[in-house]
C-alpha cells in the first residue's frame, strides 16, 4: 500500500493511504426507477416551474456553488473520490446514497447547488482508474493503481495539457463526461424544491498562484468547458463567455477564494502587467459580478495585517500557498475588503469599477459531499464516518505528516445565500447577477441590507421589504445620487440566527471610502446583543462572553440574541466621497470542528488552531458614487 501527498489544481489534499479502493472501477450508477427520460423533461419542467411558489419580497435560499466529484481529475486520482455528480446532487437534496458501502444522508438539505468539476480533462481520472479502459491500460495508470505513487509532473500536465499521454482520445473522454454531467444536473433539477446549475471550474494555477474561477450557466443551454489548457489568462475566459453570450448562452464567473492568489486576483494590473483601464474594468464587472469570500481553505474578507483595528479580522486565516510558501505576493491583492477599496480608486481613475462584486461562500470539497456543518466536517478524508485513530491525529495535526496543506487549519462549512423570488435556475441566477447575495461560514443565518434616502424607521420594524426595494436599493446595488440638501443615506440592517444554530453576538457595518483619493475603512457596531453599548473612549463594545464547554465541545444559547436589526446613518458621510458599505453578522463563540472531533475521539485539542470560532455572515456591498462620477 502506497501513500501520496500532492496538491494539483487547487485540491485540498493530505496523505491518503491507497489500497483496495484504488482498484475499484468507477462506473456510473444505474438510473433510478421511475426517472423521466431527458427528452421528456422539458414539458414536465415547464409545468413544474409554473407551480413554483413566488415570493414578491424575495426569500433566502441556501446552497453551495463550489463542489468537486470524481469527474475532477485531482479528486479521483489523489483522493480516490468515487462520488458522481448524480450522487452529489442526490445527497445535497437529502436523498440517501451509498459510498464505498457506507450509507450516507445529509441532515439538512440545500436549496440549490452547482457541481463545479475542474474543466481540465474532465472525467479522465475516472477512466484512468478503470483498468479495462484505454486510459486505464496506460503504463502510468497501471503503475498508479498498483503502487499508489503517481508521477507529480504528469499529474500537473493533466491541468495544463489536452494530450498528457499520447494515443488516448482525451477529447472524446471529456465530451462523454460532459454529456453525463449535464444529464445529472437535469435529472436532479426540481424547481421549487432543489435547483441545480450546470457549471465547471476553470483552474488556472500558474506558478501555484490560484486564479481559478467557477463558471455557472443560467440554463440548460451551455457550452463545452473552457480549461486552463486553453488559456491561463482570465481575459481569455471572458472572451469565451462573451462569445457564448452572443449565441444565447448566459453565464457568470466567480473568482476562487483569493487568499492563495499571491496577490494576483485583485491586482492593480491586467494579465499583461498594464494598469487596469476602463475596457478591462467593464469586462471584468460584466463577467464576474461575484466573489467567493470563504471556503474550506479559509476566508478572504480581510487579513489582520490589512486591518489592525479590526478585532475580528483574525478569522480562519489560511496562508499556505500550494508550493508550501507563506504570505507571498501583494497581500492586498488577496483580500475582498482591499479589493473594494481598489475598485473605488480605479473607478475614479479609469471610469469603471472592475471589483464591483457581491459575495458567496463555497465548500470546495473534493469528496462530492457538500459539508456545511462544523460538527460533521470530514476534511480531506471524504465520506469516512469513522476515521481511524491515525487519520484523526493527522487531521488534527497531532502527528507529523507530509500534508501539503495542514488539514487542521482548513474550515468546515461555508455557504451562499441568495435573495430570490423563487427557487428556480433563472431566479437564483438573476439574484446572483444583481449581487443580491450573502455568504456564511456555514450556519444558515439570514442577513438583509438596504440603503436609500427616504427610508423611515418603521420600514425596518414592520419589515416592509417591498417598500425598501421601491424606495432604495438592496445589497449588491448602487445608491441613487444624493438629492439636494440630503444628509446621510439611511440603512436598513437585519440579521436573524440559524434556527438550528447559535445566537448572534453583533452586527457590524464595514465602510470603505476614499478620502482625498486614499482608501480608508471603518467598522461600526450597529447592533449588539444583551444591551451592550460601544465604549466611546475605546470605540469598542464589551465581548459577548463564551458559553462553550471545551470538555464536552458544546455551547448554550444563554447569551446572544436570536435577531438583531438597525436603522443606521453614517455619522461621517460626505457626499463628495465615493464609498461602499457591507454588513458582517457574528454568532456567539462555539466549538470549532477540531475541538468537536478531538473531544469525541478522546485526543488532545490541537494547539495551533483556536478552540472556538465565531461563525459569521457577510452581505454584498452597496456602493455610493458622488454625483457626476461613475457608479459602474
Amino acid at each position: 500500500m502506497g501513500r501520496i501527498s500532492l496538491s494539483i489544481g487547487g485540491a485540498l489534499l493530505v496523505t491518503v493511504a491507497m489500497g483496495a479502493v484504488a482498484d475499484r472501477i468507477l462506473h456510473e450508477p444505474q438510473a433510478r426507477s421511475g426517472e423521466t427520460p431527458l427528452s421528456l423533461m422539458a414539458d414536465a419542467r415547464a409545468a413544474e416551474i409554473a407551480a413554483v411558489p413566488v415570493y414578491p419580497d424575495r426569500n433566502a435560499f441556501f446552497g453551495d456553488l463550489h463542489l468537486h466529484t470524481s469527474y475532477s481529475t485531482d479528486a479521483v486520482l489523489l483522493q480516490r473520490t468515487v462520488v458522481t455528480p448524480d450522487q452529489a446532487y442526490r445527497y445535497a437534496q437529502g436523498e440517501p446514497i451509498v459510498v464505498l458501502g457506507q450509507p450516507l444522508k445529509m441532515a439538512r438539505p440545500l436549496d440549490f447547488m452547482a457541481v463545479t468539476d475542474h474543466a481540465e480533462l474532465i472525467g479522465s481520472g475516472r477512466e484512468m482508474m478503470d483498468p479495462d479502459s484505454p486510459a486505464g491500460r496506460t503504463p502510468y495508470a497501471t503503475q498508479m493503481r498498483a503502487r499508489g505513487a503517481p508521477d507529480a509532473d504528469l499529474l500537473r500536465k493533466l491541468f495544463t495539457s489536452k494530450n498528457p499521454v499520447p494515443g488516448i482520445d482525451w477529447d472524446g473522454i471529456g465530451k462523454t463526461a460532459w454529456q453525463r454531467y449535464i444529464e445529472a444536473s437535469e435529472k436532479n433539477y426540481r424547481p421549487g424544491r432543489f435547483t441545480t446549475f450546470i457549471a465547471f471550474e476553470w483552474s488556472a494555477t500558474p506558478g501555484f498562484q490560484n486564479l481559478h474561477r467557477n463558471v455557472i450557466f443560467r440554463s440548460s443551454k451551455v457550452a463545452y468547458p473552457y480549461s486552463a489548457a486553453d488559456s491561463e489568462r482570465p481575459e481569455d475566459l471572458w472572451t469565451y463567455m462573451e462569445e457564448n453570450r452572443r449565441h444565447g448562452i448566459e453565464s457568470l464567473a466567480i473568482p476562487h477564494n483569493a487568499n492563495l492568489s499571491n496577490g494576483l486576483m485583485f491586482a492593480w494590473n491586467d494579465s499583461d502587467g498594464r494598469r487596469i483601464n476602463r475596457a478591462y474594468a467593464l469586462r471584468r464587472a460584466a463577467n464576474e459580478p461575484l466573489n467567493e469570500i470563504v471556503q474550506t481553505k479559509g476566508q478572504s474578507e480581510v487579513h489582520p495585517a490589512l486591518a489592525p483595528d479590526d478585532e475580528f479580522a483574525n478569522f480562519e486565516v489560511f496562508e499556505h500557498m500550494f508550493s508550501g510558501a507563506v504570505g507571498k505576493g501583494d497581500l492586498g491583492g488577496n483580500y475582498f475588503r482591499e479589493a473594494i477599496a481598489r475598485g473605488l480608486v480605479l473607478s475614479e481613475e479609469a471610469g469603471a469599477n472592475p471589483f464591483k462584486m457581491g459575495v458567496v461562500g463555497g465548500s470546495d470539497m473534493h469528496t462530492g459531499l457538500v459539508n456545511p456543518q462544523e460538527d460533521n466536517y470530514r476534511g480531506a478524508y471524504g465520506p469516512a464516518e469513522n476515521p481511524s485513530p491515525d487519520q484523526i491525529k493527522a487531521m488534527l495535526g497531532l502527528v507529523k505528516d507530509t500534508m501539503i496543506i495542514p488539514n487542521a487549519q482548513t474550515s468546515g462549512g461555508d455557504m451562499t445565500g441568495v435573495w430570490a423570488v423563487s427557487n428556480t435556475r433563472e431566479a437564483i441566477f438573476d439574484a446572483m447577477r444583481r449581487r443580491e447575495t450573502f455568504a456564511t461560514s456555514g450556519p444558515r443565518m439570514r442577513v438583509r441590507l438596504f440603503a436609500g434616502w427616504g427610508y423611515s424607521r418603521d420600514m425596518l420594524t414592520g419589515r416592509h421589504w417591498g417598500q425598501a426595494y421601491g424606495k432604495g436599493t438592496p445589497m449588491g446595488g448602487d445608491l441613487s445620487p444624493a438629492p439636494a440638501r440630503a444628509g446621510s443615506p439611511k440603512f436598513l440592517i437585519w440579521a436573524v440566527k440559524d434556527p438550528q444554530g447559535a445566537n448572534l453576538d453583533r452586527v457590524q457595518m464595514i465602510k470603505v471610502w476614499l478620502e482625498n483619493g486614499r482608501p480608508r475603512q471603518k467598522i461600526f457596531d450597529v447592533a449588539l446583543s444583551g444591551g451592550r453599548h460601544v465604549n466611546p473612549a475605546t470605540g469598542r463594545a464589551p465581548t459577548v462572553g463564551n458559553s462553550s464547554n471545551l470538555k464536552t465541545a458544546t455551547y448554550t444559547n444563554s447569551i446572544g440574541a436570536t435577531e438583531l436589526s438597525a436603522y443606521w446613518q453614517d455619522p461621517g458621510f460626505d457626499r463628495k466621497q465615493a464609498a461602499a458599505y457591507y454588513v458582517r453578522a457574528l454568532e456567539i463563540p462555539t466549538p470549532r470542528w477540531t475541538t468537536i472531533l478531538a473531544t469525541r475521539t478522546g485526543v488532545p485539542l490541537p494547539a495551533d488552531v483556536p478552540a472556538t470560532i465565531q461563525e459569521r455572515a457577510w452581505s454584498s456591498p452597496i456602493w455610493y458614487a458622488p454625483s457626476g462620477r461613475p457608479a459602474k
